[in-house]
């Protein structure tokens, strides 16, 4: 007679809530920050440079962290491990807000890098051994959401904070969160398994990775000040594909990997990646440019900005409840690359946006593309949850956020790029002062601060029509990379097939487990 499996537990709800919590600290501060840095500027005499390192050293943490966070999630538990990156990020916190130095706001950034390393991959690795595989999509959309929420909301909290308190505040809001989500954390999420290992960490797989992430991320992080063919972008450009190199041709060969290149072999794992990258990398170039729109543009302040991309949000929750009883009936690969679709459709209604529109116009396209983004990434994370196995969840899940994660950094910069080159075509600043002109061509905020020093509408006007035109550029190219990754979902994509050994044993554990 065959088993019943265990009844789900009434508190996975809760515990996914925890869950959620946790990832949705990491994107608020990953955008609250940029609207404290003229604050910090002036009141902490940063330069330039220290500013960009602000943000710089956070990436840099979290993208070579989170590797090696995943293995040693599968080695020492997922739960433990996650519970001191979200401590490791309260603490950071704390010390931001006491900062008193440039140098110590990015140390403190750096080690919030480090913190969020570990929440992202060990906080969805938790998800198979919360849900059952019939729930887990449904886990995905929520987790999702989050995820992405934070990066709209930062700036409003950031905004608001600001107008009451000190510019230590953005730092301080943290803590409570961050408390919130480690006690939910140790009272709901499930035990960690015991295990017990004798095998050695890949030492010089983590060395050659970590230097390889850490040459290509510096060296994107240079993009805007160097430009792409600048030196010191190439020589780490260079440097980081050497590097990378090394690190693959090592992990084909070592007996116990940092990274199993074998899940590539899987075509679940494999597109199912591709797809989340393709999607990721234009949900970012959206929400890149979007929020410069409707502040620049529209004229909206930080807390208006940050409450009119909520659209976006709010297609991806409706996707989310969509998905749930679609999937089942027609497929991945029925869904996915109807989702990618629909979210080409909106970016490209997007690109013909015109100075002249609305708001209305900018909701209506935001909400297609949210769908569509959810309609694409839940399907597709949820393969690649199946594909993982059920002693690797979290190495797997670390290499699915890294690759993620630099796919975001170099598309952002690229798309940075192309966003100033169609600014600087449309706009003429030739009969502008020499200082002036250089204002204006920086940014578009910078244009219309000049157009009000020399009273002179109509430089406004046309920086927001180049404003536009490059805003334009960027969405046609995020809907041309949406559309081909739409049809390389229909054609890759495999149909349906039996659980993996992972979602067979994500069913949930009894409820007295899941403590």
């Amino acid at each position: 007679m065959t088993a019943l499996a265990p009844r789900p537990s009434p508190r996975r709800w809760l515990a996914l809530a925890a869950l959620t919590l946790s990832v949705l600290i990491v994107g608020l501060d990953g955008t609250v920050i940029n609207v404290a840095l003229p604050t910090m500027a002036g009141e902490l005499h940063a330069d330039s440079s220290q500013l960009q390192w602000i943000g710089g050293g956070y990436l840099l943490a979290l993208s070579v962290a989170m590797l090696p966070v995943g293995v040693l999630g599968d080695r020492y538990g997922h739960k433990r491990l996650l519970l001191s990156g979200i401590g490791l990020f309260g603490l950071a916190s704390l010390g931001g807000a006491f900062a008193d130095s440039p140098g110590q706001i990015i140390a403190a950034r750096a080690v919030l890098g480090l913190g969020a390393a570990a929440i992202m991959p060990l906080s969805m690795a938790i998800l198979p051994r919360v849900f059952a595989k019939d729930e887990l999509p449904k886990a995905v959309a929520v987790w999702t959401a989050a995820t992405a929420l934070g990066m709209p909301v930062g700036p409003v909290v950031g905004g608001w904070l600001l107008d009451h308190f000190w510019w230590g505040s953005v730092f301080l809001f943290n803590l409570p969160v961050a408390a919130l989500a480690l006690l939910a954390g140790l009272w709901l999420l499930p035990r960690d398994e015991r295990r017990t290992t004798t095998a050695a960490f890949d030492t010089l797989g983590t060395v050659l990775g970590g230097l390889g992430i850490i040459a290509l991320v510096h060296g994107t992080i240079l993009i805007p000040r160097d430009g792409w063919t600048g030196p010191p972008v190439l020589v780490s450009l260079v440097a980081a594909t050497a590097l990378l190199t090394a690190f693959v041709r090592h992990e084909r060969r070592t007996a116990q990997p940092i990274v199993d290149l074998k899940l590539f072999a899987d075509r679940r794992f494999l597109w199912g990646t591709l797809i989340a990258v393709f999607v990721n990398f234009a949900v970012m170039g959206i929400l890149f440019v979007v929020p410069q729109y409707l502040e620049a543009v529209l004229g909206n302040d930080a807390l208006g900005t940050g409450i009119r991309v909520l659209p976006l949000i709010g297609g991806l929750m409706a996707a989310a409840t969509l998905s749930e009883s679609v999937v089942p009936r027609l497929g991945a690969r029925t869904v996915v690359p109807f989702g990618l679709a629909l979210l080409a459709a909106g970016v490209l209604l997007g690109a013909t946006t015109d100075t002249g529109d609305g708001y209305g116009f900018t909701a209506l396209w935001l909400s297609l593309t949210g769908l569509g983004f959810g309609l694409a990434v839940v399907p597709a994370t949820s393969l690649v949850m199946g594909a993982l196995p059920g002693e690797g969840t979290g190495s797997g899940t670390s290499l699915l956020e890294t690759v993620q994660q630099l796919g975001s950094v170099l598309g952002v910069a690229g798309l940075g790029s192309l966003l100033g080159y169609g600014y600087l075509a449309r706009l003429d600043t030739a009969r502008l002062p020499t200082d002036a002109a250089d204002t204006a061509r920086d940014s578009v905020s910078g244009a219309d601060a000049v157009a009000a020093q020399l009273n002179d509408p109509g430089l406004a006007t046309q920086a927001h029509e180049a404003f536009v035109h490059g805003m334009n550029l960027v969405l046609v190219v995020c809907g041309a990379i949406a559309l081909l990754a739409a049809v390389l979902a229909a054609r890759f994509l495999p149909g349906p097939v039996p659980c993996s050994r992972t979602v067979a044993r994500s069913v949930p554990e009894p409820a007295e487990s899941v403590a």
